[in-house]
C-alpha cells in the first residue's frame, strides 16, 4: 500500500511505522523530520510544517495515498485543513481520537464502541469527540472514508506507564522509588486499568487500513488485560528490585494542590476503572490479540529507561511537589487527632 501518515513519530504511530516498513509498503511522512532518523525502507519524508498548508499541498498535490492518517489532529480545525489536503487523494483516511472521551462517570465499567461520548472534565476529550462528530458528518454527507479509532493508555519503551507524573514524564517517579521516597498513586489504587504496548497497538492498527469493513466505523484499540493500579506501581518497584512506598492520595485532593491537571488526567481518566470490550476490533481483524502483558511491558521499559540516559529528565519540581503534598497529609492528619483528644 501507499500510505501518509501526518506525524508518523510519537509514542503510538513509530510502531506502526516501522511495522509498515518491515512489510515493504511505501510509507509518506508528512512532519518536520525531528525524529524520521530510527526508520528504515520505502520511506519518503515530506518535511513541512503541516500547518503550513500551502507548503503540505504542494508537496502532495501529484500524490494519492491507499490510506492516510493523521497522529497529531486534537482540534476540527486540524481536520478541516485534512479535508482540504486529501478530498479524493486518499481511499481511506484514519483519525486518533481518544477512549477518554467515553462518558465520565461510566455507567458500567466495561466498555465498547457503542458507550456515550461524554467528558466534562478533559477540553482534550471534548475537542476529540468534537473531533469525532466533524468526521463522521463528512463521511455521511460526503461520503469522505472515515476509519475512528479509540486508544487507550498506549505506552512504548521510553516511558513507564504512570498515573501520577510531573511535565517531564515518568523518570522523576523512577528516582524517588529508587531513592526510598513516598510515590503517589491516586486513589486507593484498586480501580482497574489497561495499558497497551505500542506494538500490539500497531498491528491491530494496520489490520485496519485497507480494510473496508472499517470504513464509516469507530473502533476501540486496547489490550485485554486489566490492572489495578496499585498492581502497576507494584510491578514498577520490582523491575526497580526496590520496596514500594506508596502514598495514596485521592484524585480530587491532587486537582485540588494545583499546579497539575488532574481534572482532565485522573477525574477525566485514569481514576475511572476502565475494561475494554474488544469484540469490533477481532472481527474486523481475524486473529488479533494482544500479547504483550502488562509485567512483561513495564519491565522492558524500566529497563530501556534505565540504560538510555536521553529518557532520564530530572523534574525537580514535580519532585518537590510530591514532597509538599506527603507534608500536608501528615499535617491535616496530625490536626484531627489533636481536635479529638
Amino acid at each position: 500500500m501507499k500510505i501518509l501518515f501526518i506525524g508518523g513519530t510519537g509514542t503510538i504511530s513509530m510502531a506502526i511505522s516501522r511495522l509498515l516498513l518491515s512489510q515493504g509498503h511505501t510509507l509518506y511522512l508528512i512532519n518536520r523530520g525531528n525524529r524520521n532518523t530510527g526508520l528504515s525502507g520505502d520511506l519518503v519524508e515530506l518535511t513541512v510544517d503541516i500547518n503550513d498548508e500551502a507548503a503540505a499541498a504542494r508537496l502532495i498535490q501529484d500524490l494519492d495515498f491507499d490510506v492516510a492518517a493523521d497522529f497529531i489532529a486534537f482540534t476540527p480545525s486540524a481536520l478541516e485543513r485534512d479535508y482540504r489536503l486529501l478530498r479524493g487523494k486518499t481511499r481511506q483516511f484514519i483519525f486518533i481520537s481518544s477512549a477518554s472521551a467515553y462518558q465520565k462517570p461510566l455507567s458500567d465499567y466495561r466498555i465498547t464502541e457503542g458507550t456515550p461520548l461524554s467528558n466534562p472534565y478533559w477540553e482534550y476529550s471534548r475537542n476529540k469527540i468534537a473531533c469525532e462528530d466533524y468526521l463522521m458528518r463528512l463521511y455521511r454527507e460526503d461520503g469522505f472514508p472515515v476509519t475512528i479509532v479509540r486508544p487507550s493508555h498506549t505506552y512504548d519503551e521510553r516511558s513507564v506507564p504512570l498515573g501520577v507524573h510531573g511535565d517531564m514524564g515518568s523518570y522523576s517517579v523512577i528516582r524517588r522509588m529508587r531513592e526510598g521516597k513516598s510515590v503517589i498513586i491516586h486513589g486507593d489504587g484498586t480501580s482497574l486499568w489497561t495499558l497497551t504496548h505500542n506494538s500490539d497497538f500497531a498491528r491491530a492498527f494496520v489490520g485496519l487500513m485497507g480494510n473496508i469493513h472499517a470504513i464509516g466505523e469507530a473502533v476501540q484499540i486496547t489490550s485485554d488485560e486489566s490492572v489495578t493500579w496499585n498492581q502497576i506501581y507494584q510491578i514498577i518497584a520490582d523491575a526497580l528490585h526496590v520496596k514500594l512506598n506508596a502514598l495514596h492520595v485521592s484524585s480530587e485532593f491532587l486537582d485540588a494542590c494545583g499546579s497539575y491537571d488532574f481534572a482532565g488526567s485522573l477525574l477525566g481518566d485514569k481514576a475511572n476503572t476502565v475494561v475494554f470490550d474488544n469484540s469490533k476490533l477481532k472481527r474486523l481483524v481475524p486473529g488479533f490479540t494482544a500479547t504483550v502483558r502488562a509485567d512483561e511491558g513495564i519491565r522492558s521499559t524500566v529497563d530501556y529507561v534505565l540504560s538510555h540516559p536521553e529518557c532520564q529528565r530530572e523534574d525537580p519540581a514535580f519532585d518537590s511537589w510530591c514532597d509538599r503534598v506527603e507534608l500536608a497529609l501528615k499535617e491535616a492528619a496530625r490536626r484531627v487527632r489533636e481536635m479529638q483528644s
